[in-house]
């Protein structure tokens, strides 16, 4: 028996709108197992894609997408999006090079109205689109889908209240699941909680629904009367005082209560607020037990679980959780900050042990940072651990309240370079690009573990801002020398010796500069910092070779090797340069090794490169 028989039939939404009530129920069963199924081969978003099933099933029934437009905000809740849209063949493809993005793309789909990535825009996009369909003069409606998690930034915010003032036409669901990533912090997350846990609304509803439960009829009608009763119960929204109407919350695995709801607001006009409450892995009880483990999977087997993978070489987010701890045992004099990445920035074990020196302050980059300059301000060092793609959203910030104010504060730059499977919204390409063009930043580019951890060290014994910037994955299986070092300031090494040709490799680059210099007899130097660039360095590299060759993980304009370029033309030297990095391009999905082998990164790129240029 074919157990997708109805989902194999739903390619697109015109077709989920022929099944009746009952058919759509089992439709979410099959859509379910199937999403299960496949994330489980492919490895991708799991437990939150589970939890949006009936949610996704109910916009396509009751709106006309793709003339009416669906935007999800981050897009880890897209993947029953995507199969109702005619991509479910293709989802063996998902977050693989060349196949199905992990995430909304409006080049993949027409029903893909938005490309993200990054939480909290939903609500502002939409209401651009709303505003433009007002211009046009076209009836296509706009819906915003938004985490709890994602409502902690403050751009979630700027959108309620410029589309409350303007009284547009467009809904907001908010998918409360009562968690982002990490569990969810805040004063906010803590507003939600207390309405779901009202002790007086929970009593009463109890209450109503034992005595309603021998007249279905009238407990049926009770069930719609509540969602208005509760504003008499409860106190007034800060969604209605933003100017929208508010309903909710209401449970976003009824299917058939969220078709009602969506077709009675679809009518209303002016800006409208659904509250949904839906739990994380829905439907599978590991997930549902552990949502944070199963946010995002590798491959694995469903009936037994995910295992723990074993590797000899740390991570370098582990070395960074490693250096927390050990600094934790020396000094006392400092916070850690994450914004909402506690787990992948290895920071579980210090929150546990130090949790007074712990702060997760939500998915909020500019806060974070601004944070962080004002507890240096008064003496504390902060340590902000942050992926590269995120340090992006802190930029202002970074400029205005670290380094003009020249605080100490260290950015432990995780995921830096290709990241993989989740695209060009998550790449750290260019990090060294727009923080070597800062005054005051120091920028270090770890090539092993060991180098890592010392650079931590080095960066936080700094009086100055310090970034260190990492790649994902493991190391090279280098051992940690436990005995904290100061570096050298701005000063790399020669660690392998060659003719004519030298290569100036940075962080991740030096292993595959090293791979390729055997077959070139080349000159490699492990360049260490970025900034300040070791200039006695690139002038003897210079004095003794023929032809200068820079390649790091990160886009080449503005990058390291134009720190390189730009300290020859100091000193006057006059020399051939070739710099490799990642193009001028967004680099697309992918496995990390696919990905840097198309372009041009790994040991044979590097080789190609050299010798298009025949100077061997």
């Amino acid at each position: 028996m074919n157990k997708y028989n109805l989902l194999e039939k739903t390619n697109y939404p015109h077709e989920l709108k022929q099944l009746s009530r009952e058919e759509l129920q089992t439709l979410a069963q099959e859509l379910r197992a199937f999403i299960l199924d496949n994330v489980s081969k492919t490895g991708g978003h799991l437990a939150s894609n589970l939890g949006s099933v009936e949610l996704t099933i109910a916009l396509h029934y009751v709106y006309n997408t793709p003339n009416d437009s669906l935007i999800w905000d981050v897009g880890h809740q897209s993947y029953p999006h995507k199969i109702l849209t005619g991509r479910r063949e293709k989802m063996t493809t998902l977050r693989q090079f060349n196949g199905l993005a992990g995430f909304p793309k409006r080049t993949e789909s027409e029903y893909d109205s938005f490309d993200v990535g990054h939480s909290s825009t939903s609500i502002s996009a939409a209401l651009g689109m709303a505003v433009a369909n007002k211009v046009r003069n076209r009836d296509h409606k706009v819906v915003a889908i938004i985490g709890d998690g994602s409502m902690t930034a403050g751009l979630a915010f700027e959108g309620l209240n410029n589309a409350g003032w303007l009284d547009t036409d467009m809904l907001v669901i908010l998918n409360d699941n009562e968690m982002s990533i990490s569990e969810n912090v805040g004063a906010f997350s803590n507003y939600l909680s207390k309405i779901l846990a009202s002790r007086f609304y929970n009593t009463m509803k109890d209450t109503a629904k034992n005595a309603l439960s021998i007249v279905p009829s009238m407990q049926k009608f009770a069930k719609k009367v509540e969602e208005h009763m509760k504003g008499m119960i409860m106190p007034s929204t800060m969604f209605e005082e933003f100017g929208f109407n508010y309903i909710g919350p209401v449970d976003g695995h009824d299917l058939e209560n969220l078709i009602d709801t969506l077709e009675e607001l679809k009518q209303l006009k002016g800006p409208q607020f659904l509250h949904i409450v839906t739990k994380k892995g829905q439907g599978y009880k590991l997930a549902e037990n552990d949502p944070i483990s199963y946010h995002g999977v590798s491959k694995f087997n469903p009936s037994e679980g995910m295992q723990v993978p074993t590797s000899n070489a740390m991570t370098y987010t582990q070395v960074f959780g490693k250096f927390l701890n050990d600094i934790a045992q020396i000094d006392d004099e400092f916070i850690a900050i994450t914004p909402a990445m506690r787990e992948g920035s290895g920071m579980v074990e210090f929150a546990k042990k130090y949790p007074d020196k712990f702060f997760d302050v939500g998915i909020a980059e500019q806060h974070a940072i601004t944070f962080a300059g004002g507890a240096a301000s008064k003496g504390i060092k902060p340590i902000v651990a942050i992926y590269s793609t995120f340090l992006q959203r802190g930029y202002d910030q970074l400029i205005h309240d670290v380094t003009i104010q020249d605080v100490p504060v260290l950015f432990a730059i995780d995921r830096a370079g290709v990241v993989g499977a989740d695209g060009p919204t998550h790449i750290g390409a260019f990090d060294i690009s727009f923080l070597r063009c800062i005054p005051k930043m120091i920028i270090m580019t770890p090539s092993d573990e060991n180098e890592c951890y010392q650079m931590l060290y080095t960066g936080f014994r700094l009086n100055q801002p310090c970034a260190v910037r990492y790649p994902r994955g493991a190391g090279t299986g280098t051992t940690i020398d436990e005995a904290f070092e100061m570096m050298a300031l701005g000063k790399g090494k020669i660690i392998k010796n060659g003719e004519k040709i030298a290569i100036l490799a940075f962080g991740s680059m030096v292993k595959p500069s090293l791979d390729a210099a055997n077959e070139l007899n080349a000159t490699v130097c492990d360049m260490r910092f970025v900034k300040p660039i070791d200039i006695d360095l690139i002038k003897q590299i210079s004095d003794s070779h023929d032809y200068i060759v820079t390649v790091e993980e990160n886009v080449i304009m503005g990058g390291a090797g134009s720190a390189c370029l730009e300290a020859m033309q100091l000193l006057n030297l006059n020399k051939p340069v070739l710099q490799i990095g990642i193009p001028d391009e967004f680099v697309e999905h992918g496995d990390p090794k696919v990905l840097l082998k198309h372009i041009g990164l790994d040991s044979d790129g590097i080789i190609r490169q050299i010798k298009q240029k025949n100077w061997l």
